[in-house]
């Protein structure tokens, strides 16, 4: 996975992230353990940017990325 420095002194983040707003039902049903198990996918896959709002899902995003699988 290629990465990129964020700005002149920033974290070293993956060029490619992951969306997070889908795993809290923003755009309809959602399975928990699903998204639990695509995270860790892309996780596993190299990804290091997780894309995530705490108004997705009011807070249950965040949960879900930090769970582990």
């Amino acid at each position: 996975m290629n990465t990129r420095k964020l700005g002149a002194a920033g974290p070293v983040a993956s060029e490619i992230s992951l969306g997070c707003m889908g795993v809290s039902g923003m755009y309809g049903r959602s399975d928990d353990n699903e998204s639990i198990v695509t995270i860790h996918e892309a996780i596993d896959q190299g990804i290091t940017l997780l894309d995530t709002g705490d108004f997705y899902g009011m807070g249950h995003n965040e949960m879900l990325v930090g769970k582990r699988h």
